[in-house]
């Protein structure tokens, strides 16, 4: 009965993406053409943006954050009167099996999907924007297994080789961004739940990770305020420079993954972010989060992300790949953990993918709980450093006009400190085989 729950609930993300592609294309099938020929008929495209000032109105990453000007992103668009509508997602239905004493096997499913309307008011643009998960839903026991994961919890106890699911709500914002002249942009961004300044662009939205299903392991010192409550954003950018600055909600979700968890503005964070060149896009940002862990409401977290990104376009697709350093500085603990991240992925003869992630990642005691709740008096500390190889491959099939699929898998190595290989084993290793659905413009 559960795999049969497993199977079903994996597909849901899938058939949202086909209905809003038939939806979207409803002759069966549209040349591709410049928006302005759109009308009120749908296409499938890959966006891209010929300036920093023109990808920040895209808004097609997460957040108010930026990636590579020439980065494609696949959507479905389509004008109803004033408004240009768009849409694009992802869906993974995933089946991982892990070696060593701490090894699990799960199916599961990983999703989102973004609908977005824009129009012109007054001398700017206005976006509204959502984001949402089935995850809650196709990511059962609340947590997938990821061997040397840490962040947030599960039924009061601390994730540990596991990532949780995201929210069903990851993202319900307001967007105005006002053209100051032909280079300058002033922009603003409010959110319920969205995304402050503060990282690079999520991994589940970076080009660079787009065809691995699973989270970095360096995710809750990078990233993890992708889903944040409460945030307000204003941004200027000049050029090939950006400079932004954020009030949020500092506390991570919590375990109720299907609700918006409020909370007064307690936490900042600003970020500048320079595209020196149409492939080139780097970052670097600052932020203070107040009380993130609910098992820890006396701690706060310094968190200071620096990040390069690299987008080559190739005949028949395109070459994305990303830098990361993350570094949590915790207070009042003085506790500081590191983490680092190398990744890339090659899109090859249109359908083609192969990806390669490397991760080398500070891990804390939390690790030897194994799942079980924190003792009386426990504090957390560095442990060790552990580090991850992964190196995936998945072809891509159309089965709609506007929809593509794709079998792959991948492997990930472990290197694991000799502290830890009585845990984990010397050599313990994951694979994960995956059937990956989105949007496509290519036949």
């Amino acid at each position: 009965m559960r795999r049969t729950l497993y199977h079903c609930s994996g597909v849901i993300a899938g058939l949202i993406l086909a209905s809003v592609c038939l939806a979207a294309e409803p002759n069966g099938q549209q040349d591709m053409q410049g928006m302005a020929g759109m009308g009120q008929h749908g296409m499938a495209m890959e966006m891209t943006a010929g300036s920093l000032v023109e990808e920040i109105v895209n808004h097609d990453t997460s957040g108010t954050s930026a990636e590579p000007d020439s980065t494609p992103t696949p959507m479905l668009m389509m004008t109803k009167g004033a408004w240009t509508l768009m849409f694009h997602g992802v869906g993974f239905l995933t089946d991982i099996q892990q070696t060593g004493p701490r090894g699990r096997d799960k199916l599961f499913s990983v999703n989102w999907v973004m609908p977005m309307a824009q129009r012109r008011l007054g001398r700017g643009t206005l976006t509204l924007r959502t984001m949402l998960s089935l995850e809650p839903a196709t990511v059962t026991g609340r947590f997938y297994p990821l061997l040397f994961q840490q962040g947030e919890t599960a039924y009061g106890r601390p994730l540990v080789d596991g990532q949780h699911p995201h929210n069903f709500f990851m993202e319900v914002a307001a967007l105005y961004d006002l053209r100051l002249g032909g280079n300058t942009l002033l922009s603003f961004y409010a959110a319920p739940v969205g995304d402050p300044a503060l990282g690079p662009a999520a991994f589940p939205h970076r080009a660079s990770a787009s065809e691995d299903p699973l989270a970095t392991l360096g995710h809750h010192l990078q990233d993890s305020t992708h889903i944040s409550y409460d945030v307000l954003t204003a941004g200027l950018t000049y050029k090939v420079a950006r400079l932004e600055f954020s009030g949020f909600h500092g506390r991570e979700p919590g375990e109720d993954r299907w609700d918006i968890d409020a909370g007064r503005i307690d936490s900042w964070s600003t970020r500048l972010t320079v595209n020196p060149a149409r492939n080139w896009s780097g970052q670097y940002s600052i932020g203070r989060l107040k009380s993130p862990e609910q098992l820890n409401p006396n701690e706060d977290v310094l968190r200071m992300t620096s990040s390069l990104m690299f987008d080559r376009p190739i005949a028949g697709g395109n070459w994305a790949s990303t830098l990361i350093w993350g570094r949590n500085f915790t207070l009042p603990q003085h506790e500081i953990y590191n983490s680092y991240l190398a990744e890339s992925t090659l899109r090859f003869r249109q359908r083609n993918s192969v990806w390669g992630r490397v991760e080398n990642v500070d891990r804390t005691n939390e690790l030897l709980l194994d799942g079980n709740p924190e003792p009386p008096g426990f504090v957390e500390r560095f442990l060790a450093r552990v580090q991850a190889y992964t190196l995936g491959y998945d072809r891509e099939f159309h089965v709609l006009p506007c929809l593509a699929v794709a079998p792959g898998g991948q492997v990930t190595f472990y290197g694991v400190p000799g502290s830890l290989q009585p845990l984990y084993g010397a050599r313990p290793v994951g694979v994960a085989v995956s059937l990956r659905l989105r949007p496509s413009s290519r036949n």
